[in-house]
């Protein structure tokens, strides 16, 4: 471990373990150019409307990051970049996207990458198809769904996304979905997290994870939590230090079991911010296992490494 991690103990007295080997569910790769960061957001960019967004800022949602580190030079392997990285802070495995860089982080560290793929519900039956070929191919471990950030935009509890949600039932795979105010400055309507309440009602035996923070609605989670035992939670784009207060209770009190540590990184924020914030995190002491590993290696059904 690097000097940061190997104080985790002494920096804090709520109990954080540094002997686990970490479950990050939100790992992405550097782009090599700012020309192809700024292309990774042209997929919602029609949703957008200021000149800020569209013209200035690097990607839609800079106003809400500092020293982003999600561009390396040319000549750097994005793959074997990240593999550094992990191994620096304890990850263990990660969780990334369909894309080239994770399907060959897949292929060449197959007991420390899984896979889930993006999926646009407006593609009707071609997404449903696009899905079970990814599973067959690429064992993918969920699939992830942006409301805000479909052009057009649609609900969480939009009947055109309710094809996927029955595929993901079939194919026996979490659905990952944004909820709460979106960051880039478009509509976050289809995101408020009243609509989860609809879908859960209508898929019993769907696995919903909650993405994004879920604010300023994060009471309302948990209690839709307590309610449906298929909705769960991950701290993606978020620093510890932002944890928002009602989660870090649910975590504490009755959703032990609900709350799963994703980083964000590089798309949002360094590990060396999430890991010199993480030691304050007020978590119990039997909570930090479940947070870190236990719970994600159960939701998505990630096999222990060999």
């Amino acid at each position: 471990m690097i000097e940061g991690v190997a104080k985790w103990g002494s920096q804090t007295d709520m109990g954080m373990p540094t002997d686990i080997g970490i479950v990050d569910l939100g790992i992405g790769f550097p782009y090599q150019s700012i020309e192809e960061k700024k292309g990774a957001y042209d997929f919602f960019k029609a949703n957008l409307k200021d000149k800020q967004s569209l013209e200035e800022m690097e990607f839609p949602a800079q106003y809400m990051f500092k020293d982003v580190p999600d561009v390396v030079s040319p000549d750097t392997d994005p793959v074997q970049w990240i593999v550094e990285k992990m191994d620096a802070f304890n990850i263990d495995m990660a969780k990334t996207g369909l894309s080239p860089n994770g399907i060959r982080a897949k292929e060449q560290y197959p007991d420390r990458f899984f896979l889930s793929m993006g999926v646009n519900p407006h593609e009707g039956v071609d997404a449903l198809r696009k899905m079970e070929k990814a599973k067959a191919d690429h064992d993918i471990v969920s699939a992830m769904i942006f409301p805000s950030g479909l052009v057009p935009q649609a609900a969480v509890n939009d009947k055109k996304l309710y094809p996927v949600y029955m595929k993901c039932v079939e194919l026996d795979i979490p659905i990952c979905i944004n909820g709460g105010i979106v960051g880039p400055r478009m509509p976050s309507w289809p995101q408020h997290v009243e609509h989860f309440d609809e879908v859960l009602y209508d898929f019993p035996d769907l696995t919903m994870v909650m993405m994004h923070g879920g604010e300023p609605w994060t009471a309302l989670a948990v209690k839709l939590m307590l309610k449906w035992p298929g909705l769960h939670y991950m701290t993606s784009a978020f620093a510890p230090k932002h944890y928002p207060k009602d989660i870090i209770n649910f975590a504490n009190t009755r959703g032990a079991d609900k709350i799963m540590y994703c980083g964000y990184f590089p798309a949002g924020l360094s590990l060396e911010r999430q890991f010199a914030d993480m030691p304050n995190v007020p978590f119990k002491d039997e909570v930090w296992p479940k947070f870190l590993r236990d719970n994600a290696m159960r939701v998505f059904k990630i096999p222990p490494r060999s």
